[in-house]
């Protein structure tokens, strides 16, 4: 994949910006994440060199003077809300984000769940953290947040929450996703230790939308893609430009609270230290964009992706039609279309040809491959072994499946199991890939092969099952489907 974007000099850049802003506040700074703090797989699809990690690699040169603090919302571990990235609930990628940064070295303070009131979900939640040995703390629903600075900043609005003890001059306040009240932990915190008489300060780090990028900026709008059921909008920064003359973008939310921020500030410090929602990033990612063309399409894959995701949505859930409008207009607005990518018609004309499900996927170097479904794979399955042979360098015709690798398998799962699928899914065949490769040549290549196809985009003319889905996106595979089932049936799994 070619690069679009600097890695080594945005760690650099980012985190001398940091520390300036630290030293900015007198030596206590709470710094509220935004997106993602590692796996950020948005950011590494739009800009490609970006790594997943790249944050938490900027932070490890500050380690010792970073605490972290992980913020969730009560409402949505009551509701089950999954990370759509992963398919996991935020209560467990929280659990899961606890156990990376304790690997990585860097010091977890507490969990603070937010919008508490008394949902059962967070109740028992809080139990299991306290069982775990997680210090945690309850913050509040306050009535007229975030308007309403007398009833914000008082004894029944900031001051019912409960005061997070830290020990680090960089408070890191982070959460598995959007919504999860990042924002009202810091304002709080500020508020709570300008009570006791401790000064801190506060930035904000928002990877997007990218200050620095014009606000028809494919990456921009690819942001406002990914937030689309959260009503996001990126919009110039008035504030900025008014106070020196400089167009900036930011988000219709932090632009929509500023003025409600800016005098929360004057009440916490006296006066404001910001003029602008833009004054209050830290982001230096805008800076480290070397390839523009390389970016710019990127980010138009991604929306394109983020389009196709939530007509599947649609499909599985009958929820989220007014998104799925949402992002038509900003596919509009990008000046593209779904047969963005050639992989996309592809998979149609392998359907149409066939008359059985199919794939497709572009390599790097612009080849098309597909995949459909057959006797015994399914066309995920199918087109996992073409992509892989395409990369090896494997004949497509060349049969590297053993049936001595697949019948076990297809009799275990039909017979065993009970399964009414006897199709293949990716995993079992690359079980069965890996079994031949001890005895096959060809099929020790292609197993070789597998971290080639991180970042590739794949195509498909029906939804494919989860299970292909889950083990797509283990791979680093992008994911489309043509909104339907492969077959009429009530129940899809």
């Amino acid at each position: 994949m070619r690069n679009g974007f600097d890695n080594a000099r945005y760690i650099t850049l980012q985190a001398s910006h940091i520390k300036e802003r630290i030293e900015q506040f007198g030596g206590k700074l709470y710094l509220e994440f935004g997106g993602k703090l590692f796996d950020d797989f948005h950011a590494a699809r739009v800009l490609p060199g970006f790594l997943p990690d790249t944050k938490i690699r900027m932070l490890e040169s500050i380690r010792d003077e970073v605490e972290i603090v992980v913020a969730i919302n009560a409402n949505d571990i009551e509701k089950n809300k999954v990370r759509g990235d992963l398919g996991i609930t935020y209560d467990q990628d929280l659990l899961r984000m606890l156990d990376y940064f304790r690997d990585q070295g860097f010091y977890v303070g507490s969990v603070v769940i937010t919008r508490y009131a008394g949902q059962e979900s967070a109740v028992l939640f809080r139990q299991r953290l306290t069982e775990l040995g997680i210090k945690s703390y309850l913050h509040y629903t306050i009535s007229g947040y975030p308007y309403d600075i007398d009833a914000i900043l008082s004894s029944e609005g900031f001051g019912k929450n409960e005061y997070v003890e830290t020990s680090r001059p960089l408070i890191v306040v982070t959460a598995p996703g959007p919504g999860s009240g990042k924002m009202a932990v810091c304002l709080s915190q500020l508020y709570n230790e300008h009570q006791r008489g401790i000064e801190a300060g506060y930035a904000k780090f928002e990877t997007f939308p990218i200050w620095n990028l014009p606000l028809s900026h494919p990456v921009n709008i690819a942001y406002e893609a990914a937030t689309v059921d959260l009503e996001d909008a990126n919009a110039i920064d008035p504030f900025h430009l008014e106070a020196y003359g400089i167009t900036t973008v930011n988000y219709n939310r932090d632009i929509a609270a500023f003025p409600v921020l800016k005098t929360i500030f004057k009440r916490i410090y006296g006066e404001s230290p910001y003029n602008s929602p833009t004054d209050m990033g830290v982001n230096m990612a805008g800076l480290a964009i070397i390839d523009d063309e390389i970016v710019r399409d990127a980010a138009n894959k991604e929306i394109i992706r983020r389009y196709f995701q939530a007509r599947t949505h649609v499909m599985r859930t009958g929820e989220g039609a007014s998104d799925v409008h949402k992002l038509e207009m900003l596919m509009n607005k990008a000046g593209i279309s779904v047969n963005y990518s050639p992989a996309y018609e592809a998979a149609l004309n392998k359907e149409a040809a066939c008359g059985s499900p199919a794939g497709a996927m572009q390599l790097p170097d612009g080849r098309i491959v597909t995949g459909k479904t057959s006797a015994l794979l399914g066309a995920a399955s199918s087109l996992i072994m073409n992509a892989l042979k395409g990369f090896a360098g494997v004949d497509p015709e060349i049969k590297v499946l053993s049936d001595a690798a697949l019948m076990p398998i297809c009799r275990l799962k039909t017979e065993a199991l009970k399964s009414q699928n006897f199709h293949l899914h990716s995993d079992e065949t690359l079980i069965a890939l890996s079994i031949s490769s001890a005895t096959d040549e060809d099929a020790a290549r292609l197993i070789e092969q597998l971290p080639s196809l991180r970042g590739c985009d794949a195509y498909f003319s029906v939804i494919i099952s989860t299970t292909d889905e889950a083990m797509y996106r283990r791979l680093g595979i992008n994911v489309c489907c043509e909104p339907k089932y492969e077959q009429y049936s009530y129940y899809h799994n």
